[in-house]
């Protein structure tokens, strides 16, 4: 079941962009959410999320391709969900949350690069829930300034 859960049910095994398919994945329901849950559906997902990536990372194999390896996912999980968090609760702003996070994701400006070093599970998903802290504030800002 953790190998089920790190790899988003096998979305982390598909070949040529892992990372990018789990967080495409994770947002498919959350458009289908009650209204009435958001934001807290994809605040506690997240949160979850979180807490799979550190207990499950105690039972991989010590150095299994480094220290994030690449069919691990669920840590896209946690991070594309705060993202989301704070975006409409459509297809649109769904798009938007996962666009945003992928881009800091990748791009792992500062202190999103450094928070790769820290060991263990913690290594694994504070990278990622930086990157949806920087897209959440983006998010944030477009929804109270920049969109009317």
């Amino acid at each position: 079941m953790s190998r089920a859960l790190a790899t988003v049910f096998g979305v982390g095994l598909f070949p040529g962009g892992p990372g990018t398919a789990a967080s495409a994945v994770s947002l498919l329901p959350l458009p289908f959410l009650p209204a009435s849950w958001w934001p807290w559906a994809p605040l506690i997902g997240c949160a979850l999320a979180t807490l799979g990536c550190v207990l499950i990372s105690r039972t991989m194999p010590e150095k299994d391709e480094g220290g994030d390896p690449g069919w691990f996912v669920l840590d896209e999980t946690a991070g594309v969900w705060l993202a989301a968090s704070v975006a409409e609760q459509t297809w649109e702003g769904m798009g938007l949350a996962f666009l945003l996070f992928r881009i800091f994701d990748i791009w792992k400006p500062s202190p999103v690069r450094t928070l790769e070093r820290v060991g263990g599970g913690w290594g694994i998903v504070l990278d990622d829930l930086a990157a949806g802290v920087y897209a959440l504030l983006l998010l944030f800002v477009w929804g109270t300034w920049g969109a009317s």
